[in-house]
């Protein structure tokens, strides 16, 4: 096993179980934070169910995780959608989805902070969104999602004389749950969408891991503050979901 530990949000499913099992294969401890039992099983991987839209549970499974291990990599990707159009909306969804997308993070990352310090080494990444740009029914999701690349930029600021990175990845249309949450399976709307979008084709989870891989290797050191669409050309234009 590698000295890296990398803690995970969201790695129970999806794009956080699949970067969980690629960061396994390259010999790193995993740290799975999830609401949910994972789909996946592994050695060398460690479940942990918490709520990240409770600030109480994020603080006391931090704590916990920080107490127990030297964490060296957060990916924050965890992430829920709640569309409304305008009129529908509501401030609680902007609250909510802002402690889910950016208060979590924050506490997570201060707790692995004095380590990450010590070791004079870190990553950080997060999962946002071409819907960053704006999406209609994205009320809430957009704008949290847009806050992740403003902190990230902030803390790329702050923490790079500490050898810590901090960068954003932030997807197109990728074929998840949250995905056929919003598009019908198999459905032809999703066809039609995989037609507007430039390359002619939805993205695919391993897409969007292979992007954080690269953020995640030790000698990538002279990339941070930085945000990758993974979108298939999709940020270029305008894309209507």
């Amino acid at each position: 096993m590698s000295n890296y530990t990398a803690v995970i949000t969201g790695g129970s499913k999806g794009i956080g179980a699949d970067l969980a099992q690629r960061l396994l294969e390259r010999g790193y401890r995993v740290i799975s934070i999830a609401r949910g039992k994972p789909e996946w099983e592994a050695e060398g991987a460690q479940h942990v169910e918490a709520d990240l839209l409770d600030p109480a549970s994020v603080a006391a499974v931090a704590a916990d995780i920080a107490a127990r291990y030297d964490v060296t990599h957060l990916v924050h990707n965890a992430g829920l959608i709640w569309p409304n159009l305008i009129e529908e909306a509501k401030p609680e969804d902007i609250s909510g989805l802002a402690q889910l997308h950016l208060g979590s993070a924050l506490t997570l990352l201060q707790a692995f902070l004095p380590n990450m310090k010590k070791r004079g080494f870190g990553r950080v990444m997060f999962n946002a969104s071409r819907a960053a740009l704006g999406a209609p029914t994205r009320t809430a999701y957009s704008a949290s999602k847009a806050g992740m690349i403003g902190m990230a930029r902030t803390w790329a600021l702050e923490l790079a004389p500490h050898g810590i990175t901090v960068n954003v990845v932030a997807p197109g249309p990728v074929q998840t749950d949250n995905f056929w949450g919003i598009i019908p399976k198999e459905s032809e709307r999703e066809a039609e969408l995989a037609k507007r979008i430039p390359v002619g084709r939805l993205g695919q989870v391993e897409d969007v891991t292979n992007a954080f891989l690269f953020f995640c290797d030790p000698a990538n050191s002279f990339v941070t503050g930085q945000t990758l669409f993974v979108c298939g050309g999709s940020s270029i234009g305008t894309l209507t979901l």
